[in-house]
């Protein structure tokens, strides 16, 4: 896995961009805006946020998110090797949700 992978509500991240974006940080918040995940670091654990819980032994990490796909009705979400990048403007690992998604998302936006 080199991009990260979304199941179930929770959002997976492969140990190389934890790595580079999350070191020593052991919480993030997950937002979805525009057709876009984006995962942003936690400095201070009293700010909350889903813990990043170390999934296994090559230091690949998970954050449970399920309430946020819920309230965007994506909680069936399965997308795998999503390109991530950083957006310094956000300050925020994003990556573009499925294509198919964002016709739903564009919809949102008219309403």
């Amino acid at each position: 896995m080199s991009g990260i992978s979304v199941r179930a509500g929770a959002v997976y991240l492969p140990a190389a961009l934890v790595d580079k974006y999350f070191r020593g940080i052991d919480a993030v918040v997950v937002l979805i805006r525009d057709g876009r995940l984006m995962i942003l670091p936690v400095h201070q654990a009293t700010a909350g946020g889903c813990l990043l819980k170390i999934r296994n032994a090559a230091g690949d990490r998970v954050a449970q998110a399920h309430d946020v796909f819920q309230d965007m009705e994506l909680v069936d979400l399965e997308a795998e090797n999503l390109a991530a990048r950083w957006d310094s403007q956000a300050g925020a690992l994003c990556a573009d949700l499925p294509a198919a998604l964002q016709v739903k998302f564009t919809k949102q936006q008219e309403s």
